[in-house]
Formats: C-alpha cells, sequence, structure tokens
C-alpha cells in the first residue's frame, strides 16, 4: 500500500464519466465493464436530465491496465447507447471529505425561469466558501425550481445566509428556503405519508 496515496503498488484509482442518451442498462454495462477489468467500485452518483443520462464513479482497477484501455471497454460496452466517456486518473491523497465541523444543508429556490439564476446563486455560495455537493434544476411551464445540498461552514450565520439568499431570490422572482438535511428529509417523509393516507 502507498501510504501517500491509500493506493496498494498493484491497483490504481480512477475517476469514471459515462454520457449517453438514457435507456435501459446503462448502469449495468458499465459496472459490468468494471468488474471484468478486474476493478472494484467504491462510490457512484447517476441522474438523468431531459433524456440524458450521466454517471461518475470512483473505481479501483490493476494498475497494468492503461488509461486508455479503460476508456475503450468503456465505449465498446456502450456502442448500442452512444457512450461518451472520460477517465481521469486520481493522484496523490484520497479524495477529501466533508470537513466534521460543516453540516448538510438544502437550498431550495421556486419562481421564474431567467439567464443568470443558477449563475447568481452558485457564485454567491462559492464566494462564501459552501461547497455543493449536489445540485437539481429544471424548467415548467415558464417555471424553474434549483434544488441544492451544500456543506455550511460554522462561522456562517444561517440567519444572515437566509436574509442574503431571500433578498437575491426577490431580485430574480424567485422564493427560497435554506433547510438542515435532516429538517428537508423529515417534512418530505411527513409530505409523502399524508399523501398515502388520503382517501
Amino acid at each position: 500500500m502507498n501510504p501517500s496515496n491509500g493506493q496498494s503498488d498493484d491497483a490504481r484509482r480512477y475517476v469514471l464519466n459515462v454520457v449517453a442518451e438514457d435507456r435501459p442498462g446503462i448502469v449495468a454495462a458499465t459496472s459490468g465493464a468494471v468488474v471484468r477489468m478486474g476493478g472494484n467500485i467504491e462510490a457512484c452518483s447517476q441522474t438523468v436530465v431531459r433524456g440524458y443520462f450521466t454517471l461518475i464513479m470512483i473505481v479501483c482497477l490493476p494498475a497494468d491496465i492503461e488509461v486508455s484501455a479503460i476508456r475503450s471497454a468503456l465505449v465498446d460496452v456502450g456502442s448500442k447507447g452512444g457512450f461518451d466517456v472520460v477517465v481521469r486518473p486520481i493522484h496523490g491523497v484520497a479524495l477529501p471529505a466533508m470537513p466534521s465541523e460543516s453540516e448538510n444543508f438544502i437550498i431550495t429556490a421556486f419562481g421564474e425561469d431567467r439567464p443568470g439564476t443558477i449563475f447568481r446563486f452558485t457564485s454567491y455560495l462559492s464566494d462564501k466558501g459552501i461547497n455543493i455537493v449536489d445540485l437539481y434544476g429544471d424548467r415548467a411551464d415558464d417555471r424553474f425550481v434549483l434544488i441544492s445540498q451544500v456543506q455550511i461552514p460554522p462561522q456562517w450565520n444561517l440567519e444572515m445566509l437566509q436574509a442574503d439568499l431571500e433578498h437575491m431570490g426577490a431580485e430574480l422572482g424567485f422564493t427560497v428556503q435554506v433547510q438542515h438535511e435532516n429538517v428537508f428529509v423529515a417534512t418530505n417523509e411527513l409530505r409523502l405519508r399524508r399523501e398515502r393516507v388520503k382517501p
């Protein structure tokens, strides 16, 4: 094991990214290719946006497999669906986890669809050193919804952040809410339960 990067001398870690038109079986095809190369999937996330599928994986593969061979194997299994593939080696120290003092919050924004909305919100968060770990946005009937999971460092006052975001939202025609992740999950679980018991 190489202590500087958490990898053994006979294995390497990579970030794999696959983009394709959505269809059943993409995750199965991609993970199958990794298994056939003798690899292990350590983490993964996928989503579909307007009919386009994207998948990101952290994988550990034998060190003697070249990046070009990894990419070719993934492109080959996606020949029916036309996979666009990026393979990036992970060098140095293992990917950082969320600082222990930071907490996860959910920011939701809903309002008029206009250019620059995502840029304004994400620029504000970036200036505050707030990391976005998950982001979803979509338009329907000239309305736009934006939901982000963020990591807020403890030095920021939540009431101040809420006020700033509400002010920005008012300028853009948006309603904005900041909730701790636990509160967001509990609130939505309660709403789902109520929907299930409606006559």
